[in-house]
């Protein structure tokens, strides 16, 4: 028999650990998303998960997680709800209770276009949009001749900096998470200046390039160049709308449009840092 929508309103929120990541995979796949275990073991050791138990011991009936940067920002992602109990009000449940816990702190999420009335209802805003491609990186269009080499131990204090002084808060929770996260991390260096970053994470068959943070596109691309001659999977990234020279030159390399997303806002007019110099998330589950 169908739970009752009083009855839903009435199931606890609970908070969500490294334990749960099965759980939270499995969820995924019911709704159609990829496992993505490797991006959610990722996202319950350095954000706030929240769940909601299926009363009739399927699992997680729902869930989302907050990474937070401190009181300037927290980003909401993974907002999924079991098939079985889409339509019922439940996201919107788990979504209120997720604001009142995260209080006065501004807020940012990545939208589709199924999930961006909820979002909108809630007082978010669209501030911009970002594309997410895919595709075998094909060498067909040449990259800036701009030195990149791999990352070392040494250059973690500088890369921390550079992120700062671009995401415009402090996620050193995340950055340093990199070095083990990801396959692949690549720094761009002029004149032995740190000028950009990117890393390459496997997740299922792909490396996501992730973030990328560089002063200009031409540094964007030779990191992209670099991380993809290291991949022997096919990529995917997610940039901004804004960034047309790369995002042109990725699909000139073999990347294609998989789907559109809406960067939406709460209680901030937009994003701290400097859009032109940032160019892609770490994942846009984590803002």
């Amino acid at each position: 028999m169908p739970i009752s929508p009083a009855a839903l309103a009435q199931l606890p929120v609970r908070r969500l650990g490294p334990a749960d990541l099965l759980a939270c995979a499995d969820l995924s796949e019911n709704r159609g998303w990829l496992r993505e275990e490797h991006k959610w073991e990722l996202l319950l050791t350095a954000g706030t998960g929240y769940g909601i138990d299926d009363p009739e011991g399927e699992g997680l009936l729902a869930c989302s997680v907050v990474t937070s940067y401190g009181p300037g920002l927290a980003a909401i992602g993974m907002v999924l709800v079991a098939e079985r109990y889409a339509r019922r009000g439940v996201g919107r449940r788990l979504m209120r209770y997720v604001l009142e816990e995260t209080g006065e702190t501004p807020l940012t999420l990545y939208a589709t276009a199924n999930g961006q009335p909820l979002y909108e209802g809630l007082g978010f805003t669209e501030i911009a949009r970002a594309e997410m491609v895919k595709g075998r990186f094909s060498f067909s269009a040449p990259a800036p001749d701009v030195t990149v080499r791999p990352a070392t131990a040494e250059d973690l204090q500088d890369v921390l900096r550079l992120d700062r002084e671009i995401f415009g808060l402090d996620r050193t929770p995340l950055i340093t998470r990199l070095p083990a996260f990801a396959d692949h991390l690549r720094v761009a260096v002029d004149g032995g200046v740190i000028t950009g970053f990117a890393a390459a994470w496997p997740n299922m068959d792909t490396h996501v390039i992730g973030p990328l943070i560089a002063r200009d596109t031409a540094t964007a691309q030779a990191l992209v160049a670099s991380l993809a001659e290291a991949s022997d999977r096919p990529l995917r990234t997610d940039i901004e709308l804004r960034h047309t020279a790369l995002l042109g030159w990725l699909k000139e390399n073999g990347l294609n449009t998989i789907i559109t997303n809406a960067v939406m806002v709460r209680s901030i007019p937009d994003l701290p840092g400097d859009a032109d110099r940032r160019f892609a998330p770490l994942t846009v589950a984590a803002g």
